[in-house]
């Protein structure tokens, strides 16, 4: 049989997806062990147990000054700013996503400036919207808006400008008008697609919040981790970093679940 008709079953597709992050903590755990022989006070690779003291101080003892769980405050601090902005970011690409894919006048209107903005490098854009609209949440927010949301936009209306033609021509013999056709028939295509395309686009997000918090903040997860790089603390900053890719993994899963629920017809359509 050849390999490309070959599937895992259960306890081997979880054994190959847990070996990747097991070789990773081993080869962490050696370079680690090595380090520290040779200097103890090694801060480059931390060891295990340094770690895990640096988690239990940052996660569930306060601080002596705010009397803050400081892992928790920065957590729901950046959850915030990211809800925000991609709430803001999909509320704007569906609606223009719809219009541009469904109206040609309109895709001759939005299409290129929408296509020329998704090339701007948002970083690049992060000293304007700071000088614009100072230093506060809103420009954070602004600056994950930008980076992602023309992004949506391209796909969602690519998506519904692919959609076949039958479906429209049957809809219009039944005299349905163009918004019936965009919101009965267009709209929920590409919803399950919206969904795809939001958890394509939470590393970006997560990349523009890091940015900002880093750069202006006074509390968040990317606030916290550029503030403790002066002291070359590597226990915090480890343990934050994994911290935010398990919100990220976790955001992805449950974005998952959540087009499996509504739209159980997209996983039949995957060959599922």
């Amino acid at each position: 049989m050849r390999w490309i008709n070959q599937h895992p079953g259960n306890g081997l597709r979880l054994a190959l997806a847990l070996m990747p992050f097991a070789l990773v903590l081993i080869a962490y755990t050696i370079g680690s062990v090595e380090r520290l022989a040779e200097n103890p006070n090694d801060k480059l690779l931390p060891g295990l147990s340094a770690l895990a003291d640096a988690v239990n101080r940052m996660a569930f003892m306060p601080e002596a000054r705010t009397g803050n769980y400081l892992l928790w405050t920065d957590t729901a601090a950046s959850l915030q700013r990211l809800a925000g902005g991609l709430g803001l970011a999909t509320a704007l690409a569906l609606l223009f996503g719809l219009i541009i894919g469904v109206l040609p006048f309109a895709r001759a209107l939005f299409s290129p400036f929408v296509a020329a903005i998704s090339m701007v490098p948002p970083l690049a854009l992060l000293p304007i919207l700071f000088i614009v609209m100072g230093l506060g949440e809103g420009s954070k927010i602004a600056l994950i808006v930008i980076g992602v949301a023309p992004i949506i936009i391209r796909d969602l209306a690519l998506t519904a400008i692919s959609l076949p033609r039958e479906l429209i021509v049957k809809a219009e013999t039944l005299s349905a008008s163009s918004w019936q056709i965009a919101l009965r028939v267009v709209l929920p295509q590409i919803l399950p697609r919206l969904i795809t395309t939001l958890r394509l686009q939470l590393g970006p997000a997560w990349l523009f919040l890091i940015a900002a918090e880093a750069i202006s903040s006074d509390s968040g997860l990317g606030y916290r981790i550029f503030l403790v790089r002066r002291y070359l603390s590597m226990d915090v900053i480890f343990p934050y970093v994994i911290w935010i890719t398990v919100l990220a993994v976790a955001t992805d899963i449950l974005l998952d679940r959540l087009r499996i629920t509504f739209f159980p017809w997209s996983e039949l359509e995957k060959g599922k």
